[in-house]
């Protein structure tokens, strides 16, 4: 099963692309989607639509899944996520795929064992678990990765509870 993995954003979308065999993880692509600050808002969402629809027609990928968005603090930066997140979920929609969603907590409980896990050893483990040389940069895309990891290991009738309706 071919996992495309989103860490929603605006300005920096993160993705990570892994193929699942059994328990094996193999990773095939990783990286971001980027907009220029510069760039007026519309034509940012859809640079992020494009591109997601890009990756799923050169990698068609059998499911999406993306990270929960969590704010708390910057209302303006949360709607502006939450838009970015939206084309993406259109992408995948617009392609038939399958999405699910996952909280920040609960990724990190799949990919270190510890819900509470720090930046750090999330892409530790991203990498060793990846079987990478490095750690993946930038951060969003080890996120993105993280999450299909996680997509990769509750797979079943589990993941069904976090399936996006």
């Amino acid at each position: 099963m071919r996992i495309l993995g989103i860490d929603p954003g605006y300005a920096i979308m993160g993705y990570g692309l892994i193929d699942r065999d059994g328990s094996k993880l193999t990773v095939i692509d990783y990286g971001v989607v980027e907009t220029v600050k510069d760039m007026p808002f519309p034509q940012r969402l859809e640079r992020l639509y494009d591109g997601v629809h890009e990756l799923i027609g050169s990698y068609h990928p059998d499911v999406a899944v993306f990270e929960e968005l969590f704010f708390y603090r910057n209302t303006t930066t949360a709607l502006a996520v939450g838009a970015g997140r939206g084309v993406a979920i259109l992408a995948a929609q617009k392609s038939e795929l399958p999405m699910y969603e996952y909280t920040p907590m609960q990724i990190k409980l799949s990919v270190t064992g510890n819900g509470h896990a720090d930046k750090k050893q999330v892409q530790q483990m991203v990498r060793l678990l990846l079987g990478l040389r490095d750690i993946p940069k930038p951060d969003d895309a080890a996120d993105a990765l993280a999450a299909a990891i996680c997509h990769g290991c509750t797979m079943g009738a589990a993941a069904e509870e976090f399936r996006i309706r």
